[in-house]
């Protein structure tokens, strides 16, 4: 066990999906196995509980840890105030507090244009990411103030390079690394540091997007430098690992790329 055992984390996004050769094909789960791994108590989102179940399942057994599962769907026309105080309400309930807040959840129509783009589709994106964003952080903001923890957005390169098919989706990213930002700037007084993770990982997701949008696919998604997509628990969800813990709390504000394995801060 690790530097976060007896610390909990809320992981919103963190159902088990599985790719077609059956490695961890979500982001989300590879973020809360690295956790689970240094000890940490868990808790995890999404809006499909049998995905939720199966990850609580599989990290408790494997390592030994608490794990709370918290069905959440933040939507537009949902009172989602009251969906997220609910996550944290039972967090605190089951925990006692909470020291590292991971916002990972994000639906979109990806492969869409701009022109076709629907007022549906474009709220999709942003009342699950940016507005689920920002609600968590407000509904977190007391308990991190306590134990002077951490905020880990997730943003993308559809926002930071302007990616075909994703108008939505880089817009709610775009918002969210704004958002983070002043977060930083806010409530670094308070002891807590905020960053942005915008990953390229091989998930399940991304390989159902090239199953559905092969066009959309050659041209958004690169392989990097190192010659592959990263690693949802070894390289993303370690660095989100490290970003967390007392060593890195300089990094505050900072824009981390992971490309393949790179760590970047541009």
């Amino acid at each position: 066990m690790g530097d976060f055992k007896g610390k909990t984390v809320i992981i919103t996004g963190a159902g088990r999906a599985v790719l077609s050769d059956g490695r961890c094909g979500s982001i989300g789960y590879g973020i809360a196995t690295a956790y689970a791994k240094e000890g940490a108590n868990l808790v995890i989102t999404g809006r499909n509980v049998k995905k939720l179940e199966d990850a609580k399942k599989e990290l408790e057994e494997k390592y030994g840890i608490r794990v709370l599962c918290v069905q959440a769907d933040v939507c537009a026309g949902a009172d989602n105030k009251a969906v997220v105080e609910n996550v944290v309400k039972q967090t605190v309930d089951t925990f006692g507090g909470i020291d590292v807040l991971i916002n990972n959840a994000q639906a979109s129509a990806s492969g869409v244009t701009l022109a076709d783009h629907t007022t549906e589709q474009f709220d999709l994106a942003l009342y699950s990411g940016l507005y689920a964003a920002f609600y968590y952080m407000q509904a977190c903001y007391p308990y991190l103030v306590k134990s002077r923890g951490s905020v880990i957005n997730f943003a993308s390169g559809a926002g930071l390079f302007g990616n075909y098919g994703q108008c939505a989706y880089a817009a709610a990213k775009e918002g969210i690394r704004g958002l983070s930002r002043v977060a930083a700037n806010e409530w670094g007084k308070d002891g807590i540091n905020v960053n942005v993770v915008c990953p390229l990982a091989w998930t399940a997701q991304l390989e159902q997007f090239k199953q559905a949008y092969p066009d959309a696919y050659e041209k958004n998604v690169h392989i990097p430098p190192m010659g592959h997509l990263g690693d949802a628990e070894l390289e993303i969800g370690r660095v989100c690992v490290q970003l967390a813990s007392p060593d890195f709390k300089f990094m505050t504000g900072e824009t981390i790329t992971l490309e393949g394995g790179l760590g970047l801060r541009p």
